[in-house]
């Protein structure tokens, strides 16, 4: 069982832990073979239940919970799919060059959406629209489905909640979008997309939105707690060129 923190707009749905999804979609995808059964439940921080507060006191998730032992901390996590989890260490592959590429992605995109007054210039963007470009440049010339191959691996669902993170983010709070012209990204994007692993795990553009506003102490005049929840999974029309 994975336990992971519920939206922060509703205390019910699954929130936007970026952790919590990429550990979800590892889990997921080993559930779809039938290695594991899986369930995910998700806990309201702000009201956390008498039983998560008993037994983990004020730790929050993701929480592993397997086979009545509890795995707490993000690296132990990891280390206990690939090594304990059966299946788990074949999403785990070896690749400096993959591992490199993705490295910082979500780092620079912070740095540029954190001052939300400040003006938005090609230079304030230029550090995370210049990784997006080294990452679309290395699926074209690799040409698989997926950062390693044709099959997904660790860094896939270490990758695309960072990239809907992305998507969904700068476009809230910089009105920045992933240029079409980055094909080969958008169709690894799409790829994803029509995955379950993905579906299943990804939490709501509002709820994404929330995460960030509150983790980076961004404003937002959109009054995103009373919107429907949106899933944006749309792919737009790409460029040519």
């Amino acid at each position: 069982m994975v336990r992971i923190p519920a939206s922060t707009i509703d205390g019910r749905r699954k929130g936007a832990c970026l952790f919590c999804q990429e550990y979800f979609m590892e889990l997921y995808l080993l559930a779809e073979l039938k290695t594991i059964s899986l369930k995910v439940t998700t806990v309201d921080m702000q009201k956390p239940p008498p039983d998560f507060r008993t037994n983990f006191e004020a730790t929050p998730p993701p929480i592993l919970i397997d086979r009545g032992m509890a795995i707490l901390e993000n690296e132990k996590i990891e280390r206990h799919i690939m090594k304990n989890v059966p299946g788990g260490h074949n999403l785990f592959v070896q690749d400096k060059e993959v591992a490199t590429l993705i490295e910082n992605l979500y780092t620079k995109f912070k740095m540029y959406v954190r001052k939300f007054e400040s003006p938005d210039t090609t230079e304030s963007r230029q550090p995370l629209l210049s990784h997006l470009e080294r990452i679309n440049d290395f699926l074209a010339k690799r040409g698989t489905r997926f950062l390693t191959g044709d099959t997904m691996s660790c860094f896939d669902c270490e990758l695309m909640p960072r990239l809907q993170h992305i998507r969904i983010g700068a476009k809230a709070f910089r009105k920045f979008e992933i240029p079409t012209r980055f094909a080969a990204l958008w169709t690894y994007m799409a790829n994803m997309y029509e995955l379950e692993a993905f579906i299943q795990s990804c939490p709501a553009d509002q709820d994404i939105i929330s995460h960030i506003k509150n983790q980076l102490g961004l404003r937002t005049t959109a009054r995103i707690e009373l919107e429907t929840p949106v899933y944006t999974t749309a792919i737009p029309v790409l460029s040519e060129s």
